[in-house]
């Protein structure tokens, strides 16, 4: 994983302008604390922020540069340039399949050489997660990718001389481009050097049958498939040449992922967790460890080390939401990097693809149920998967996710709902009730040969931010109220007056917090909104008349009947005389594939049936995943220059912080 930055077509003196993209690319290092590098040919100026995880200084000393693995890469004859972040674990095999006349170990070379043997049409045999931006010096063809659930992040846009950016974090174009949005996951870009801006076009290469939500799968789930092809996942993840470990919170999804790695890596396994003192998240990660024999390190974090970190962690966030999980995470992945570990393992997806959250109880009928999984894993990149990105990569680590493996996807993805929904009044083995993600619990319920003891496999789902101790949560929320003056919030909708207006202080603070770094309005038209119930999508809240009055906390507990922390419980663990929490609300929407030249290629727009979605109209497509925002606020794109200066870094142009 590291950090890229493509400025494509720039006109003006070389000289000039290498020092300002320098200087921009720079905001990206944290990325890529190993090694910085930088391209420039015919205006165009790729730059790469590197951190070595597979491929490390392989060839060093040849006199041939490519040999080396370093970016920018180019091929043989230097018409072809590009710059890749990801890791693509099928390389090997492209490079025997296709013939690939590669000259160094990394992954990343395979890009440029399918690209010039196939052209445009190669994105859909890379298997991993990526993002890339090329430029055929001969042609003029810009082509630029992202993987299919945008794993690694990408954000591209365009400065009012109508030159392109790519950049793996929004930082890096904040303040120079005039519009700018997160680059769609799942799609190619092709343009024409010169003319990027009216040329560009946008298209999806991933379209599995499962987005297509006017059918309802009816595949019966096969435990033992389920079981074979996520330990492949696991498995091909393990291509590193450096030290790893796996982010165990003890949980079922991430205890999964490290008794896997433990059986396929023939080696005694580096596990993480972290929580406040007494945690759930602790004990739990502790038995698992020890059940396991992993190389278990626990560390600590206070409310007071969180609360410090919060202006830092949303200026590498670039989202207001999903702090409450991001921060342990991002104390963690410090503490990880600083022993030397440069590449983790994590367990986001499963909640998304099996129905984990506690909400999914609530689900009036399968096709219901199987529209808001599609609705949740298409919007990952939104959520969990920029968390997981973003938290980690702010100190160089690299976090990957089995669970969104496109074989796996396929076929979970495409298992009957019937068999994914809750309904704990049953025990379909005769043992176990059919609680949240029971087809993937009984799929490693193996008691001859156990993956995990037996109550860590059937815990109840708990929201990382809870696990690691409720006074992380409470303890934010008792900051905000410090923080944000009663006058402040009574005049939010005079500050904002959108449909994403804090309904708590703790939102109005990490907004404010979100602002500061990042003024502009295209910054914050890449943050959804949209109201929640426990991580719900908008329009999941329609489920439960009650969830719409409700809008307070989007922890797992808000979900009543269902979570032991709740106001009464399916499990019968309620401690006695604890009491019910109100029902939450969080953000999530689904992208928008803009573009400020005309919107050729926007996606399916079609009205939100619920009155939840809020003020501003909404555009959701059930048969079209990867839903649009309105045409029109993208349209809004083109005048997209709004940042306030504040400071100024060594590129010249408006930063909150550098």
């Amino acid at each position: 994983m590291c950090g890229i930055l493509a400025v494509l077509g720039l006109q003006g003196d070389e000289r000039v302008n290498r020092k300002r993209i320098l200087a921009l690319s720079k905001r990206l290092r944290h990325r890529g604390p190993d090694w910085s590098s930088i391209r420039v040919r015919d205006n165009c100026y790729l730059c790469h922020e590197r951190m070595a995880v597979t491929g490390t200084d392989k060839g060093e000393g040849r006199d041939d540069e490519a040999a080396t693995g370093n970016q920018p890469m180019f091929t043989k004859d230097k018409s072809i340039s590009w710059v890749c972040n990801g890791e693509i674990y099928n390389h090997e095999k492209l490079t025997e399949e296709h013939g690939l006349q590669v000259r160094s170990q990394s992954d990343s070379e395979v890009v440029g050489l399918l690209y010039e043997q196939y052209g445009t049409d190669f994105a859909s045999k890379l298997d991993g997660m990526w993002v890339f931006a090329l430029i055929n010096y001969e042609t003029g063809e810009i082509v630029a990718g992202r993987d299919h659930m945008g794993i690694c992040p990408m954000y591209y846009g365009y400065d009012a001389t109508g030159a392109v950016y790519f950049a793996s974090e929004m930082k890096a174009l904040v303040g120079v481009c005039e519009w700018y949005a997160a680059f769609p996951p799942g799609h190619t870009y092709v343009a024409k050097l010169g003319d990027a801006r009216n040329t560009a076009k946008i298209e999806r290469w991933y379209n599995p049958s499962w987005l297509d939500t006017t059918e309802i799968p009816r595949q019966p789930a096969d435990y033992g498939e389920i079981r074979h092809i996520l330990t492949n996942a696991v498995k091909k993840r393990l291509m590193a040449d450096v030290p790893y470990g796996v982010l165990l919170s003890g949980g079922l999804d991430s205890s999964l992922v490290t008794s896997i790695a433990t059986r396929v890596s023939g080696q005694r396994v580096k596990s993480f967790s972290i929580g406040l003192k007494g945690s759930p998240d602790l004990v739990n990660a502790r038995k698992v460890a020890s059940f396991l024999g992993t190389d278990h390190h626990e560390f600590h974090f206070t409310v007071e080390d969180a609360l410090d970190a919060l202006p830092d962690l949303i200026y590498h966030l670039e989202s207001w939401h999903q702090v409450r999980a991001s921060m342990p995470m991002y104390l963690l992945s410090r503490k990880i990097k600083s022993v030397g570990t440069k590449m983790v393992l994590s367990g986001e997806g499963a909640d998304e693809t099996f129905g984990g959250y506690l909400y999914f109880h609530k689900a009036p009928n399968d096709r219901l149920y199987q529209e808001e999984l599609v609705r949740k894993t298409t919007r990952l990149h939104e959520w969990d998967v920029l968390r997981a990105n973003k938290s980690t990569m702010a100190w160089g680590l690299e976090a990957r996710v089995p669970f969104l493996d496109r074989e796996f996807l396929s076929l979970v993805m495409n298992i009957d709902p019937l068999e994914k929904m809750i309904d704990t009044s049953i025990m379909p083995d005769g043992v176990h009730k059919k609680a949240e993600k029971y087809i993937l619990r009984k799929a490693f319920d193996t008691p001859d040969d156990p993956y995990l003891p037996e109550d860590v496999l059937w815990r109840q789902k708990e929201a990382f931010s809870d696990g690691v101790g409720y006074d992380w949560v409470d303890g934010l929320k008792e900051h905000a109220e410090i923080e944000v003056s009663d006058e402040e919030f009574e005049a939010r909708y005079d500050r904002w007056g959108d449909d994403d207006t804090p309904e708590t202080k703790e939102y109005y603070l990490l907004r404010h917090l979100f602002e500061e770094h990042y003024p502009d309005r295209c910054a914050r038209e890449t943050v959804p909104n949209g109201k929640s119930i426990a991580c719900s999508t908008p329009e999941a809240v329609a489920w439960y008349p009650e969830w719409e009055k409700q809008a307070s906390d989007i922890s797992g507990r808000a979900v009543m009947d269902v979570h032991e922390a709740g106001d009464s419980n399916l499990y019968n663990t309620k401690k006695p005389g604890q009491q019910p929490t109100t029902t939450a609300t969080a953000s999530a929407t689904a992208y928008a594939v803009a573009s400020p030249n005309g919107y050729k290629h926007m996606e399916t727009k079609a009205t939100c049936s619920s009155s939840f979605c809020g003020r501003r109209t909404r555009s959701f497509s059930l048969s079209k995943a990867f839903a649009s925002r309105p045409l029109q606020l993208a349209r809004r794109g083109q005048r997209y220059s709004e940042a306030n200066p504040t400071v100024r870094d060594s590129a010249g142009v408006s930063m909150a912080r550098n």
